[in-house]
């Protein structure tokens, strides 16, 4: 390809909303285009790497028994509403009716279809197990896309589906999917971290995701440097402290002017968080338009976690309360308890810690008060105990009792174990070797090809540009003619032929532009190896070499560049490829 008639023009001005470095050297490298928010355009240098990356993943599947198949991008709802899905997810599914006034939606995700052509194809445990995937385009509304190719609406996703007799062979698939997405990670250059993880609108009982940790990750994750422990903060557990022993005392109402917040709480009454009972009231959308509130406990020096709540109330994806909705059932926000609350309109979820403590200071549903001494079980009644509280920085490991440190990261890829939710729901049998019909067991495993790409890219970075790994560099090497002389270009010409010719990706920087502008711009475009050809390069023996991650080249004669070039590809791609076996497998 020749950069004189490459389609993606560098850019000098970017959006001031372009907060990524990644996202940004795609853009000004001609990556990408954005035409709606969270909707992107490919260009030719990124649907190169694209395309390598769906290689790598197709690669990795076909190796633990994938079949690759097509499934529609627009489904009927009628498959969705027999898995139960189609009330229940809200407006991130994008609905329509088509001509026939039928209710149509764009996909998000096909275990639905999966299902369905399960329920016609598979008759008998002879057929099982079952792999197949699919490079796919989904559509999710998202609230707020970010990060340029991170978050975003549109996106392909590789999407594999298992489908098994029983539950060991549905874990042994698991076990082979978690070891290949670290082979995928390291051979396209990408550290990953699994993680345990919520199996959300999925479901299912056990789920990891596969993280690329960051700064600009929007998951927290709770790690420990000690043993390896990993689980995303939704779902990660720790080691409680003990409860404290304060005395039981009778319940004490004191007047609290202006502590609407922990911390004026704290101040006025002389007190730590930790003799507090924080109350954090959500509310879950019904599908009948109402709102289901739930009231949260945890001890002042812990956060909630939204999604251990969601799970014990057993209610929808959850948001903050509205003050109206709060008062309607009986609280004053700001001062909000558990006590006075009307039973029958709110779900009340308390914290194991907070049941534990015999004396803690909450709100009195009455403004300026609040009470001190309050006790689970004596004052008010939960609907349901059990964890709540989000996990931080230097708490216990729940394995080795080590401090736990939160870091931040980008969800790549994730594996869920659906076990018969999809095949009970929708009728998917067969018939097993006593002629007995069982539901299918069945396991579904993610990666978003965009987001992979910028996370490489985010990855793999220095201030002059990007500095793509070779297995998905869009060319692997960039050609800079820089003669001045006509004979030099026309040298460089044949060097282009003789390149390609020796099966060589070459991008040929071609353009009638000044040196520090031709270089610059390889830099940016982060093409692996830069092979330059001048009068002085020539004079001195052959082209200038330099990889795009090194800072001095090498002269290389013009006769023995081709086979210098292979060499080098070679031995990267060798490098990424290496010790893929050993690489982190999941215990059975």
């Amino acid at each position: 390809m020749r950069t004189s008639n490459l389609f993606g023009e560098t850019l000098k001005e970017l959006p001031s909303s372009v907060e990524a470095e990644s996202h940004q050297l795609l853009l000004r490298a001609g990556y990408v285009r954005q035409l709606a928010a969270g909707i992107f355009s490919a260009l030719p240098l990124a649907w190169r790497s694209l395309r390598k990356i769906e290689q790598v993943l197709r690669e990795e599947m076909d190796r633990i028994g994938g079949q690759e198949l097509n499934m529609p991008v627009v489904h009927p709802s009628d498959v969705w509403k027999e898995s139960g899905r189609w009330d229940v997810i809200g407006s991130e599914m994008v609905r329509f009716k088509d001509r026939k006034d039928r209710d149509m939606l764009l996909a998000m995700t096909h275990e639905e279809v999966v299902g369905s052509l399960a329920k016609s194809e598979v008759r008998s445990y002879k057929q099982l197990p079952i792999l197949v995937y699919q490079m796919q385009t989904k559509f999710r509304d998202e609230p707020r896309a970010r990060g340029g190719l991170i978050r975003v609406r549109e996106f392909v996703m590789k999407d594999s589906y298992s489908l098994d007799r029983d539950q060991e062979g549905l874990e042994q698939q698991y076990r082979e999917h978690y070891h290949s997405y670290f082979r995928i990670g390291k051979r396209l250059g990408l550290p990953l971290v699994a993680v345990q993880s919520d199996s959300g609108m999925m479901g299912g009982k056990v789920a990891h995701e596969f993280m690329y940790v960051t700064d600009i990750g929007e998951d927290s994750l709770a790690l420990c440097d000690s043993c390896g422990y990993s689980a995303n903060r939704e779902v990660a557990d720790f080691r409680y402290p003990s409860p404290k022993g304060t005395p039981e005392a009778p319940i004490e109402r004191i007047e609290t002017p202006g502590a609407k917040t922990i911390e004026k709480l704290v101040e006025q009454l002389g007190i730590e968080k930790s003799d507090i009972a924080k109350c954090v009231v959500y509310a879950a959308d019904q599908p009948d338009g109402s709102a289901k509130l739930v009231l949260a406990l945890v001890r002042a020096d812990f956060d909630v976690n939204p999604v251990a709540v969601q799970n014990l109330a057993k209610v929808g994806e959850l948001r903050p309360a509205e003050p109206q909705e709060i008062v309607a059932a009986g609280g004053i926000p700001g001062f909000v308890s558990p006590i006075g609350m009307d039973r029958d309109e709110v779900v009340i979820v308390a914290d194991e810690l907070v049941a534990k403590t015999s004396a803690l200071v909450a709100g009195a549903n009455e403004k300026p008060y609040h009470l001190k001494n309050t006790q689970c079980g004596r004052d008010y009644e939960p609907h349901h105990i059990g964890r709540i509280a989000g996990a931080d920085d230097g708490l216990g490991c729940p394995n080795c009792g080590q401090p736990l440190h939160m870091g931040r990261g980008i969800e790549v890829g994730n594996i869920f174990q659906l076990g018969t939710r999809y095949s009970e729901s929708m009728g998917a049998h067969f018939a097993d070797e006593d002629g007995t019909l069982k539901p299918l067991i069945m396991g579904s495993y993610g990666i978003g090809v965009g987001r992979m790409l910028a996370c490489i890219a985010e990855e793999n970075r220095d201030d002059r540009g990007l500095m793509w790994p070779m297995s998905v560099a869009p060319f692997q090497v960039c050609l800079v003619s820089m003669g001045r002389q006509p004979e030099t270009h026309e040298r460089a010409e044949e060097l282009y032929k003789e390149l390609q010719a020796a099966g060589l990706e070459v991008l040929f920087e071609d353009r009638d532009a000044g040196p520090g502008e031709k270089l610059a711009t390889a830099d940016l475009r982060g093409i692996p190896l830069r092979a330059i050809l001048s009068e002085r390069s020539i004079k001195n023996g052959g082209a200038e070499v330099k990889h795009r991650r090194e800072e001095e080249g090498q002269i290389v004669p013009l006769e023995q560049l081709a086979a210098y070039l292979k060499e080098r590809v070679a031995e990267e791609l060798g490098t990424l490829d290496a010790g893929l076996d050993e690489l982190p497998r999941l215990s059975e």
